[in-house]
């Protein structure tokens, strides 16, 4: 009975050290949750960037193709005219 007593608390013991060594070993448990939740970071950084380069692709192809699209670019963002034309800057306070 003592014997069989012992051996349970050997087990357990034995049980309890197996989980922390599965745990807290440098590649135990919690450094592959560190890792999956880097790799999620890291994919939804990528789904980001590819959102970006579509909507960038989408706007090249509309600056070549659209000579409207063109020449309100560079009017609005390069402040360009056309000749014997005025333009006036509204500053934003």
């Amino acid at each position: 009975m003592k014997t069989k007593l012992i051996f349970r608390f050997i087990i357990v013991i034995l049980t309890i050290v197996a989980i922390l060594f599965l745990y807290f070993n440098e590649n135990g448990y919690r450094k592959f949750l560190r890792t999956k939740n880097e790799l999620e970071k890291i994919e939804e950084e990528i789904q980001k960037n590819e959102e970006e380069i579509f909507r960038l692709k989408n706007e090249i192809d509309s600056l070549n193709n659209s000579k409207i699209k063109l020449e309100k670019v560079a009017r609005e963002k390069f402040h360009m005219s056309k000749k014997n034309e005025k333009v006036f800057l509204i500053e934003e306070k």
